[in-house]
């Protein structure tokens, strides 16, 4: 018997790290693509950190923060909890998990916004079919100007292996330029993620079921 559980949780751990891994969506900040309690997969084999693409929807690891490599546990109980979490790829663990879509790509700068409100990468205007909620923004304002709309950031310039993520819900996310909103110049905190945090890119929606059957992203 004590075979039989070593085994299964062998083969857990190897599918998780190599395969698929299970995640719970925690918030709306990816609405109306992903909701919150949906349970998703995110793909892990064949990802590359280094080669995503814009649009690509990630899930990557972080601490407390997204500066944050880890979680630190102080409870020696917890702490097992968390080490089997890491092990296993489910249940508490010393990683935190955000998921997010890729909108600014290496050497890229980007800012919002132009006379239509959209957000420009090296200039040119995105088109992202996906949003549906954003921050608010009068056709034709001016993000240079002293407060600014919410929806406008000034420019940033994504490191290299690094990209600029955003939630598809704007006015309820907490990403990479959330502490840039509303001011159209000058220097901001934006917030990256790095190319070795990406654990995977969005695989299938399994729960709740669509008409039909599971879903693929």
């Amino acid at each position: 018997m004590l075979l039989r559980i070593t085994i299964a949780f062998a083969v857990l751990a190897l599918v998780t790290h190599t395969l698929v891994r299970p995640f719970v969506i925690p918030s709306g900040s990816m609405e109306p693509t992903l909701m919150t309690g949906d349970r998703v997969f995110a793909q892990v084999v064949g990802v590359d950190g280094d080669d995503l693409e814009r649009g690509d929807v990630v899930v990557f690891g972080h601490g407390e923060t997204w500066n944050a490599a880890r979680i630190d546990e102080t409870h020696p109980v917890k702490d097992v909890l968390r080490y089997a979490g890491d092990l296993l790829g489910a249940g508490p663990s010393h990683t935190a998990h955000t998921v997010k879509r890729v909108i600014g790509l290496p050497g890229e700068t980007l800012s919002c916004c132009d006379a239509q409100g959209r957000v420009l990468v090296d200039g040119e205007p995105l088109d992202e079919p996906y949003v549906r909620h954003d921050l608010p923004f009068l056709r034709g304002a001016d993000c240079s100007r002293e407060g600014a709309p919410q929806r406008c950031f000034p420019e940033v310039t994504v490191p290299d292996d690094s990209y600029l993520v955003l939630g598809d819900n704007r006015a309820n996310s907490a990403d990479s330029v959330m502490g840039c909103r509303g001011r159209g110049t000058g220097p901001c905190e934006a917030r990256f993620v790095h190319a070795d945090r990406v654990v995977g890119t969005l695989g299938w929606r399994w729960w709740p079921l669509p008409p039909g059957g599971a879903e693929r992203d």
